[in-house]
């Protein structure tokens, strides 16, 4: 084993940041990122007093994540996002340096990255969504039943943009109410579609798609586009952003169609639907990826209890 106490810090880092280049074929963004964090962790150790690399302690790194926190007279505090990005570089920095044999233990192990403020997922009102799906279906032609029909099934059933562009028309069994879901990983899930979605869903397959159809192969793609291909990610968003500006509704942050699906899970806790249901509605692996809009529920219990309890008043 090389004496670590004698490899420069530096050194340790142009080996990794090889390493990252040309064997793990990382993003050039990506690298770019682990040379400015790891560059800022080499120069905080030399003002340390750390000259070789087999000096650093656990305490050398937890201090750093302080110091990134916290900031300096060169560096702003950093969020814990930013934080736990320059930390994850650090730890695969000694972890490198381990399975090289630079080091006998890895004193970055212990040193977990700040967890980022989870973030509370946007979820428009019951009236706003219907402002939203009468905007899509406003005009003459085979687009507005189109976009009506593409809203409406992101709103009634909870599916994801890529999974609402990618079904195809046998996908959703308008007798038996139920729509089958491609989702993460492969994994399908057959789930409740409401008599909105399905009577806006038939009118399109009546009223507009013949008209999108042209000679090119299609699939069965339930969604097309003006020329007859399937509705991309990109036609969905631009579909939501012009339903928005009619229904005044432009200056909502963050609106996106991913909106539809916060919404969906929220107003259904809102409603009084377990959480578990709710979690196999969205596809969601774990029930805590679903938790998150408990939170959101909260909120409204508080709001409705502030302003109703006669005992509420402070």
């Amino acid at each position: 084993m090389v004496v670590a106490t004698a490899v420069a810090v530096a050194r340790v880092i142009t080996g990794y940041l090889d390493h990252l280049t040309v064997e793990r074929g990382l993003a050039t963004n990506t690298i770019s990122s682990y040379r400015r964090d790891l560059r800022r962790y080499a120069g905080f150790l030399e003002a340390g007093g750390v000259r070789g690399f087999g000096e650093v302690g656990e305490s050398d790194v937890a201090a750093f994540l302080v110091a990134l926190r916290s900031g300096d007279d060169e560096h702003p505090p950093l969020s814990a996002s930013s934080a736990a990005r320059a930390v994850v570089a650090v730890r695969g920095l000694h972890r490198f340096a381990l399975l090289d044999g630079l080091v006998g233990d890895d004193v970055a192990a212990e040193v977990r990255p700040p967890t980022p403020a989870r973030r509370l997922p946007k979820a428009i009102t019951v009236d706003q969504v219907e402002a939203l799906l009468d905007a899509a279906g406003a005009g003459d032609g085979p687009r507005p039943l189109r976009d009506r029909a593409l809203l409406e099934v992101l709103y009634g059933t909870g599916a994801r943009i890529s999974e609402a562009v990618g079904l195809a028309v046998d996908d959703l069994d308008a007798g038996s109410g139920v729509v089958r879901l491609a989702g993460k990983g492969g994994k399908h899930r057959v789930v409740p579609v409401g008599s909105y979605a399905v009577r806006a869903v038939q009118d399109y397959l009546v009223r507009a798609r013949p008209a999108l159809v042209t000679g090119r192969a299609v699939r069965g793609a339930l969604f097309l586009n003006s020329r007859g291909g399937p509705l991309s990610r990109q036609s969905a968003w631009a579909i939501l952003r012009t339903a928005a500006e009619r229904a005044g509704l432009a200056d909502l942050a963050d609106l996106s169609p991913h909106t539809l699906r916060h919404s969906f899970a929220t107003h259904l806790l809102d409603g009084g639907a377990d959480v578990r249901v709710v979690q196999e509605l969205l596809g969601h692996a774990s029930v805590t990826t679903t938790q998150v809009y408990t939170l959101v529920t909260v909120d409204r219990l508080r709001e409705v209890y502030a302003t109703s309890h006669p005992r509420a008043l402070r």
